[in-house]
């Protein structure tokens, strides 16, 4: 209203007050919305070409702001609402939809998308039940978004589809709005052109659009990030929600196009991701793990993409960001037909033409392309826990039998005749290319993981072991028919006794021993309790196991459920077969475990405990000794039992027999190398390699203190860079309360390299060690008062005695540090360090000496030790691992002090052949491989970690599953 018409009006000058008086009276906003629309009609009409007259559209803009405000004032004021209802009964959005569709303005049509969207929002006058406004705006938004209309920015294209969205949840809380926005066609003239049609037409749907524009509206966004693809998949699962309640609509889906556009969608996404693959790291972002290792960044490749690369991570994000809303859409989908429908295209399109060719396709000598469908595989298993996704992709990939089987239904005959009418379009649809799919039962995920572990690739050796631990870890089940070799176990004659097992547990701990440590091992031995009782507890197989049986009558739990034929059944109990190919080649890469890489050692001690974290998976025969094979002495430390009782019959009697088996199951069994799994013999034969080369490498437990310092220093600062570092990398190295970070600066200086200076975590290594320095040497003042002491005087850490093959039972107790006096080190050979007498540039001066000392040894390559050929050294008397009933004596440190050698667990036995059949040819020639001293530093402390966790795995499993024999 200008100046004139507020003179003549004898309206006020101020507008402040006469806006607030306008808008509470609800005459004065009527005749005020009547106004604007009718100068809205008019610049339309008199406008013959909007997309040319920008005066025009300038001005329709204007109006359709104005008409909006008011709309949406209005709509929080008390009643009376007469703009609301003068739109309604004059049916304003008519012309406003056609205006916007004729414009090809983004601007027009922004505001007209706003003023629908202000009308839904009103909820009044039943606008989203009115058949001429779902009409109109189902023209305008399936006109703005066509292929011939303009393309709309982001913020209006947002706008546009959460409108959609916006209908679909009002659907959703009332579903007797679905029929003013879905209206299938009547069958009589729909089936004449159906008949026309060939079949790749009607797989495609083609003839359907119509009935449902606002649905296929929504699939077109499905893809899209941030909130429009949001909104897009929130909006559709919401109207599949809405299938269960309208039979014509569900029949609708499964005669759709909706399986098919989902499927080849997935397809498509998949198809972008790289063929090639490398797994690496940022030099910024290096895990500690691999910083202090030999660990070398891999040579850029043509069409070799990095996996932190971001472009790559986008992709798979993207991907699989896809398939979880497969799993969505499953899990909103209560009809089982459409639930079928989904599931079998994703089978044939996405299953059989596009994820097992290229996992039969993959090679590990092409530049990375089983790195890379390995890769794949695994994110999709972790990413998708949906039970119908999981057994058809893994039910597929393994070859299981098909089961043939009724699916119920309980939507009449006719949306199961629709499924079937799809089901042979697909089939058509397929036969029609002329490719024959390949069967997995010529060549399987099996065989493919069996190849890729004998691999000479470590890469593929690490991704392919991160497969089976996710296989194992979430899906059980699938891997005891098909990857494992397994054998029921019946009765209780199977079990281990308790003198076996407490044998086995220290056996276990006194391997951990050996390899010695200042830290507190009885706190970190607890924390590995902790964390291995987590992981017992929280496995699939576990929850029947574990979960409390409150009633006599409802300790048996519900069935996975399972829509698709030919699920395993659920797990029982088994042990696993010595001769398992799987077990020895995994086995077989332990052997070498000081010249893998620390990321391959971290994913194969993992596999190797998902092997052993089931429940139901006992651990006699392949882990532990088998029972059958204990062997007992004649002579018993156990008192004599009384005389029986005469009378058999007698209770008397019974608890004499009762006792007499009590004390049978404690007798430690005799401990014979040639009943003991292969897999205890290899971890004895590591720990032996590592007192090898405590013996042939000078400063050797120095240098392990100083690495395991340095770990504990990267792990206290690893929380303040996690919330830079990207989330759920492919490339994520294993961490098990173990990570590692080491200096890499000795292996670059003894490959002579030229690369620019060290940045993020291998920088950060680096200081680390010059902030550690020696511990015996420090430049502190605690380090001058040791300097001054004799060689023979300074206290140094020295790890737990070697556990005796024979009888690893005498080592009992806790597991607690003990320090001893040992020979030390010194530089140069000298006998006794000078005298310092507050030189401190001498002090600095040979600080430095000896950290350059230091990265030398760290610096130098060594093989494997031939422990087999090692001549025996005398052996030390035990010290028992129990620090508060140690009784050292003087005889004992005198040895120690003397300089003698220090004991071998290979003394006085010698461990025997493994069978050729049992090992597989992995093509490793470990006598010609090298490492550095600081790669096998790493690699100790990661046999530690493992072997602490392997003796937790033991002690927590036979009081969670009640596993040992105590009669």
């Amino acid at each position: 209203m200008d100046f004139w018409s507020r003179l003549l009006a004898h309206t006020p000058l101020s507008t402040a007050s006469s806006r607030k008086d306008f808008a509470k009276d609800p005459a004065r906003r009527l005749h005020r919305f009547e106004k604007e629309y009718s100068h809205l009609l008019q610049t339309w009409r008199n406008s013959s070409n909007l997309a040319n007259d920008h005066e025009a559209a300038e001005q329709i803009e204007i109006r359709l702001q104005e008409l909006t405000s008011l709309l949406s004032d209005e709509s929080r004021r008390p009643l009376p609402h007469p703009c609301i209802a003068f739109s309604a009964a004059k049916q304003v959005y008519i012309p406003v939809a056609k205006i916007a569709t004729s414009s090809f303005s983004e601007w027009i049509i922004k505001e007209a998308v706003l003023f629908f969207a202000t009308l839904i929002e009103s909820e009044e006058e039943a606008f989203v039940e009115n058949d001429s406004f779902s009409a109109s705006l189902t023209n305008l938004l399936v006109r703005i978004t066509g292929a011939n209309s303009i393309r709309l920015g982001a913020d209006t294209e947002a706008r546009v589809v959460e409108l959609a969205f916006n209908i679909t949840t009002k659907i959703r809380l009332d579903p007797d709005i679905l029929s003013a926005w879905f209206k299938s066609q009547p069958d009589g003239p729909q089936e004449g052109k159906q008949l026309q049609l060939d079949s790749r037409e009607r797989f495609t749907g083609r003839t359907q659009k119509q009935d449902f524009p606002l649905f296929y509206l929504l699939i077109d966004y499905i893809h899209h990030d941030g909130k429009v693809g949001d909104f897009a998949r929130t909006g559709l699962l919401y109207i599949i929600e809405a299938a269960s309640t309208s039979v014509a609509l569900e029949q609708w889906i499964v005669e759709s196009d909706l399986s098919t556009l989902m499927a080849t969608g997935l397809g498509a996404l998949y198809s972008q991701l790289s063929r090639k693959l490398v797994i690496d790291h940022p030099s910024s972002d290096l895990p500690p793990v691999l910083a202090l290792s030999d660990y070398q960044h891999p040579k850029s490749q043509y069409e070799v993409v990095t996996s932190c690369s971001p472009e790559f991570q986008s992709h798979l994000d993207t991907f699989l960001s896809h398939l979880l809303f497969w799993q969505d859409v499953l899990n909103h989908c209560r009809s089982v037909e459409v639930k079928s429908t989904l599931l079998e295209h994703f089978q044939v399109i996405f299953l059989q033409q596009l994820l097992y060719p290229s996992l039969l396709e993959s090679s590990d000598i092409d530049g990375g392309s089983s790195v890379a469908v390995l890769t794949y595989l695994r994110r999709i298993l972790e990413s998708v826990d949906h039970p119908d996704m999981i057994n058809l992709i893994l039910h597929y990939l393994l070859a299981l039998p098909d089961i043939v089987a009724s699916v119920p239904s309980n939507s009449g005959d006719v949306i199961s005749a629709a499924r079937k009418r799809k089901s042979m379009d697909l089939a058509t649809m397929m036969a029609s290319k002329g490719d024959e799919a390949a069967d997995p039962l010529l060549f399987n995920l099996v065989d493919l993981v069996l190849a890729c572990l004998r691999s000479q690739s470590q890469q593929t050796i690490y991704v392919t072991l991160q497969l089976v631990s996710v296989i194992l870890k979430r899906h059980h089940r699938y891997a005891v028919i098909t990857l494992l070799y397994t054998e029921s176990v019946l009765g209780m004659s199977s079990y281990r006794t308790t003198g076996a097992h407490q044998q086995e547990v220290e056996y276990l701990m006194s391997l951990a021993g050996t390899i010695g440590g200042q830290d507190n091992f009885d706190d970190i031995y607890e924390n590995v309790l902790k964390d291995t009782l987590v992981r017992l507890e929280n496995h699939p197989c576990s929850i029947k196991l574990v979960t409390p049986k409150t009633s006599t009558h409802n300790h048996k739990l519900p069935a996975i459920p399972n829509a698709l034929p030919g699920a395993p059944r659920d797990v029982r109990s088994h042990t696993l077969n010595p001769d398992d190919p799987l077990l020895n080649i995994i086995v077989d890469r332990l052997e070498t475990f000081f010249l893998n890489p620390v990321d391959t050692n971290l994913a194969l001690t993992e596999v190797i405990f998902d092997l052993a974290v089931c429940g139901f998976m006992h651990l006699e025969g392949w882990f532990l000794r088998n029972p059958h094979t204990y062997v007992y002495d004649e002579d018993s430390d156990e008192p004599p039992l009384p005389e029986p009782p005469l009378d058999p019959e007698s209770p008397e009697y019974e608890e004499y027999k009762q006792t007499q088996r009590m004390q049978q199951c404690r007798k430690r069994p005799k401990w014979t190398p040639s009943n003991a799994p292969r897999l205890l013999r290899t971890l004895q034969t590591l720990c032996d390699e590592v007192a090898a080369f405590r013996e042939t490498v000078p400063r050797f437990d120095d240098l392990l203190q100083q690495r395991r310092e340095a770990f504990q220093i990267a792990d206290s600062a690893a929380p303040a860079a996690t919330s830079m570092r990207p989330k759920n990398p492919p490339n994520a190295t294993p961490s098990r309360s173990r990570t590692p970070a080491v200096d890499r600066a000795a292996a670059e200086e003894r490959r002579n390299v030229s690369r620019e200076p060290p940045s993020g975590l291998e920088g950060f290594a680096q200081r680390i060690l010059s902030e550690l320095g020696t511990p015996s040497r420090s430049g502190s003042p605690r380090g001058r008062k040791e300097l001054n002491r004799s060689s023979t005087d300074r206290p140094s850490p020295v790890p737990f005695p070697l556990p005796d093959r024979d009888s690893p039972s005498e080592f009992k107790g806790p597991l607690r540090p003990t320090a001893v006096i040992a020979r030390s080190y010194s530089p140069g050979g000298m006998a006794n360090p000078p005298s310092w007498d507050g030189r401190g540039d001498a002090v600095a001066n040979q600080a430095k000496a000896f950290e350059a000392i230091d990265q030398s040894i760290l610096a130098r390559q060594v093989g494997l030790p031939d422990v087999g050929a090692r001549q025996p050294t005398p052996r030390v008397a035990p010290i028992p691992l129990n620090f508060a009933k140690a009784e050292s004596t003087a005889t004992g440190i005198d040895d120690i002090n003397s300089g003698s050698e220090r004991p071998s667990a290979s003394d006085d036995i010698e461990s025997p052949p493994v069978p050729e059949d049992s090992k597989t040819d992995v093509s490793v020639s470990a006598e010609e491989q090298t490492v550095s001293v600081s790669h096998v530093l790493t690699n100790t402390i990661v046999l530690q970690s493992f072997l602490f966790e392997l003796a937790s795995l033991v002690q927590v499993r036979a009081g969670l599953f009640d596993e040992v024999r105590f009669t």
